[in-house]
């Protein structure tokens, strides 16, 4: 699949969270973490598990940084 979106970063699975409707997922990505929410549906259509190699796409109009 091709995506238009550069910002993509590969890493692994670290813990996924879930209940019935949202799940969190932790990735470990350059020895730094990030962690996105998908829906449960999402985490089983994916069939993700933790230690998964996966992709974080990252569209940067969603990042907010305060300080």
């Amino acid at each position: 699949m091709q995506l238009s979106a550069r910002n993509q970063l590969t890493g692994r699975i670290k813990s996924i969270e879930s209940d019935s409707i949202m799940s969190e997922i932790v990735m470990e990505v350059a020895g730094m973490e990030i962690c996105s929410t998908i829906t449960t549906n999402s985490v089983e259509r994916l069939d993700l598990h933790i230690g998964d190699q996966a992709t974080a796409i990252i569209k940067s109009s969603e990042i907010i940084i305060s300080k």
